[in-house]
Parts: C-alpha cells; sequence; structure tokens
C-alpha cells in the first residue's frame, strides 16, 4: 500500500486593489512555469473576501492537499489570511521580490505586505509554514516551494495516520510510556490492543495457503546461506497476520504505523522474535516500532513522510570503546570520542540499510531463555553494521502533561565495524556529549531515536514547529551554551 500522502501542491496569489492585478498573476504564472507541471495554478487573483472564498473553492475541486498563498504584490491582508480561515490543510505564505519590471508602475512591495499578512494571521490564530526568507524570484519561491512539500506530507500524512498498538510497555521500560492524549490533538489516531488479541490473530492464520509464497520471498532475501530458515513459516505467518490486521481496521484512517510488544513473552508464546518481520514492515513504509513505543512510531512516519525512504528506530546505546575510536576514528574523521556513540537494535532495520545484512538470534534473550541449546524461539532477528551516511537523529515525544516537545540532531554513521551484533552502527553527532547531557538526559527523554537516512533537520524542525511544538531542542555548537550548562565546567 502507499502508506505515506502524494501530496497535490496548489497555489492562489492575492493583489492588494491600488496594485496591478497583472502584476501579481504575472509572477504566480513565472512561479508556476519554474516549478513544473506538479504545481496547481488556481486562476482566481484573490483581491475580496468574496475572491477568497473562490478561489479555495477552486483549489478543493482540484483536489489540493497543500497551498501556497503568493503574494505577488502587497496583498489584501484580511481576504488573504482568510484562506487559511477556509483551507483545512498546510500553507504557506510567501512573497514576491521585486526585479521583473519598473520600480514605477512595475513594483510590487510584497516584502511590506508580508508584514500585515504575519500580523493577521496571528489575529486569526493561524499556523502556517513561512520560508526562512519568504521574497523571492519566481526561480527562488520554487524551490521553495520544493522545500515545502515534505512538511506537507507529513503535516497530511498525520492527519490520516492511525497507530496501532499491541500490548503495554515492558516492566522497567517507562521511559517509552507516554499519555496518548497528544496523539488525539494533533490529528492522529490511536488503536491499542493487548498482545493476546495479537496471538489470537497469529493463531487464526495458522496453516494460512499465503504462508508458503511469503516464505519463498523472505528466503529470497535472506539468500541460501541462512542457518536460521526453519522459522520462516513462523515469521510469514506472522507477517501475514500484521497485513490483514491492518487492512482489516484502518477504518476511515489511510494510513499505518504499528508500536508492538516484542518481549519478554513474544518469544515463549509466539516462538520468534518479531524483529526481521519488523525491519520488512519499515522498509516497505510502514513504520513498527518496538517495545510498545507509540511516540517512536509517531517519529518514525514522520520521518518516513520527509525523507520518503525507509527510516528506523534505534537505542542510543553504548559508547563508542577508546580502542576502537583511537584505530579507526582518531585523524580520521573530525570527531572526539565523546561525540560519538552507538546506535543499536535488536534487528529491526531493514536489510537495504545493513552492510552484509543477514538473519541471526537475539543473543540477550538468548541468555536467558535458552541459555544451553541451539537458538530456537529467540531467531528472527535482521542483523548487520548500519550503512555509513548521513543522518538525522530525532525524536516527537510529550511529557506527563502533555506538553509535546521534540529534538533534531543532525550527524552521520562512520564507516567503521562495530565488532557487535544487532542493527548497530557507530554514529557521529557535532557536540553530542552536550546534547547527550542537557537535552536527552535534562528533558528525559526516553532512550529511543528515530532516524532518517539524509540530512533532514530542517523540514522536521518546520513539521514540529508547524505542530505548534515550541520546545524543540538541536545540538548546539559550543559557543552557544545550554541554559542548564555551567558556564565554570
Amino acid at each position: 500500500m502507499q502508506n505515506i500522502p502524494v501530496v497535490k501542491m496548489g497555489i492562489i496569489s492575492v493583489s492588494r486593489s491600488c496594485f496591478p492585478v497583472a502584476l501579481s498573476e504575472m509572477r504566480r504564472h513565472n512561479v508556476v512555469n519554474a516549478y513544473g507541471a506538479d504545481l496547481y495554478e488556481c486562476p482566481i487573483c484573490v483581491e475580496t473576501e468574496l475572491d477568497a472564498k473562490k478561489a479555495v473553492e477552486d483549489v478543493k475541486a482540484a483536489g489540493i492537499d497543500a497551498l501556497v498563498v503568493f503574494l505577488g504584490n502587497f496583498g489584501p491582508e484580511t481576504p488573504e489570511t482568510m484562506i487559511a480561515d477556509m483551507f483545512d490543510g498546510p500553507l504557506m505564505y510567501t512573497c514576491a521580490a521585486e526585479g521583473d519590471g519598473d520600480l514605477m508602475n512595475g513594483r510590487g512591495d510584497a516584502y511590506c505586505g508580508m508584514l500585515n499578512a504575519s500580523y493577521n494571521l496571528g489575529l486569526r490564530g493561524k499556523k502556517v509554514y513561512i520560508p526562512e526568507y519568504p521574497c523571492g524570484t519566481a526561480e527562488e519561491v520554487a524551490q521553495q516551494i520544493r522545500e515545502f512539500v515534505p512538511v506537507a506530507t507529513a503535516l497530511v500524512g498525520l492527519k490520516g495516520l492511525k497507530i496501532f498498538a499491541f500490548g503495554p510497555r515492558p516492566n522497567d521500560f517507562l521511559a517509552c510510556n507516554a499519555p496518548i492524549k497528544a496523539l488525539y490533538d494533533l490529528g492522529v489516531a490511536v488503536e491499542e490492543h493487548s498482545e493476546l488479541d495479537l496471538l489470537v490473530a497469529y493463531n487464526k492464520h495458522k496453516d494460512d495457503p499465503r504462508i508458503p509464497a511469503k516464505v519463498e520471498e523472505m528466503a529470497a532475501e535472506l539468500g541460501n546461506e541462512n542457518p536460521y530458515a526453519g522459522v520462516l513459516p513462523r515469521l510469514a505467518q506472522y507477517e501475514l497476520t500484521l497485513e490483514d490486521w491492518m487492512k482489516d481496521n484502518l477504518g476511515c484512517s489511510k494510513y499505518a504505523a504499528f508500536a508492538n510488544k516484542c518481549w519478554p513473552a513474544f518469544q515463549t508464546e509466539f516462538g520468534f522474535v518479531p524483529c526481521y518481520v519488523n525491519s520488512r514492515f519499515t522498509g516497505r513504509g510502514i513504520p513498527i516500532s518496538c517495545e510498545v513505543d507509540i511516540y517512536g512510531a509517531l517519529s518514525e512516519y514522520i520521518g518516513l513522510c520527509v525523507s520518503n525512504a525507509p527510516v528506523t528506530l534505534l537505542d542510543i546505546n553504548n559508547s563508542v570503546p577508546a580502542q576502537i575510536y583511537n584505530e579507526d576514528i582518531k585523524g580520521k574523521c573530525d570527531y572526539r570520542l565523546n561525540e560519538t556513540f552507538m546506535g543499536f537494535h535488536c534487528g529491526n532495520t531493514c536489510s537495504s540499510l545493513l552492510c552484509n545484512p543477514h538473519m541471526s538470534y537475539q543473543l540477550i534473550m538468548k541468555r536467558q531463555l535458552e541459555p544451553d541449546g541451539e537458538p530456537d524461539i529467540t531467531r528472527g532477528t535482521m542483523e548487520g553494521d548500519i550503512k555509513a551516511g548521513d543522518i538525522t537523529f530525532f525524536r516527537l515525544q510529550t511529557t506527563a502533561s502533555t506538553q509535546l516537545r521534540a529534538y533534531v540532531a543532525q550527524g552521520e554513521v562512520l564507516d567503521v565495524p562495530t565488532r557487535s551484533f544487532g542493527s548497530i552502527g557507530i554514529f557521529a553527532i557535532p557536540e553530542m556529549n552536550r546534547f547527550y547531557r542537557h537535552v536527552l538526559i535534562e528533558k528525559q527523554y526516553p532512550h529511543h531515536g528515530a532516524v532518517t537516512f539524509g540530512h533532514h533537520g530542517k523540514a522536521l524542525f518546520e513539521v514540529f514547529k508547524y505542530l505548534g511544538v515550541t520546545d524543540i531542542a538541536y545540538n548546539q555548537p559550543k559557543s552557544l551554551p545550554y541554559p542548564t550548562e555551567n558556564p565554570f565546567a
């Protein structure tokens, strides 16, 4: 299924009556030409309140999901901001730079008009996306719109998202527990079930005729050298269970994510670990977070929309040994030891993101559940070192009092062998040591972080800002101390 929206963008131009309407129309048309065919051009240039009504009706009829309000000249502050009252989707406001006409009869003063637009949007209590510098030529405005698309995709996606959660959080993992009230505030549906409900659904899929084909599909991905192929029929049965659950229970929602129980009773009752299936779903654009981490699943979904590529959820797990740092990092990469760490999870990262992806067993669980024999019920992880490249580590979370907060930090996965197990990589984030202490610890974030593969901090920051998150932390440079940072340390 297509699990993120394909956003259809539209543009409406506005014009103040004492300025030439033809100037705004011409500039709008130039933006559309610079952007390309995927931008719908509303033919109505808004000068009056009734124009605003007609223009919004036009873009709605055209199936527009996200809208650009373009001040081709100064713009009428009341009608142009009424559009925000009438259009129930992501909105961007920006304006035209001068330079395509003389400064006597062809001056638009949109630079001034944006100030009035922002004031009136505030009076109406409307949240909109405004670019960092909301004034530009046709080519520059077209680029602003391109940067708005991933933001709008995430915002539209959240309105159609349902998160299926199975089971209470494991004991001693309260850090991943948070009130779901904030999900309703965001327009996200959440459907919580017992892991027993999942087990009942799984058992109903016993001897499902689709299992052999699913096993063949998995075997093709894992290759002929997989020593744990005997667990594939169970994993195939589980994957079909989740597929059918999503299909049968999506209801009025359009998109899905899961937050599933995965231990400690899962192995003994289902007979495997679900990591490999989780990795396959996430590779198909359907995030499944570990340990019933609902806000982890939410964060993964936002990252999926912003990057339009597979994401993962990892523990901010362990420090990098000095020996590895000295052998493979020091002098080769411009990072201090305390700017590096290992991101790890048991085996939930999709194979396309791993070096030498292979099926294995969950070592930590085997120590407890199968200490003396060959792995059986602990089989089912997707393991390998995470491929080197740019990443963004981030999370949207709510406090116990349902205040949304978020963090975003850009960095990279280093091309350094981890010498460890699981889905794991050596991560480097500038000033990670300070970020770890004064954001992650100080603000009591859980150990799970979502990861996009690429630098998507700009779009993620704008998504969180649009959602009304006022506390958005990032890895601040040394020249910018954190409020809680001791200046004498």
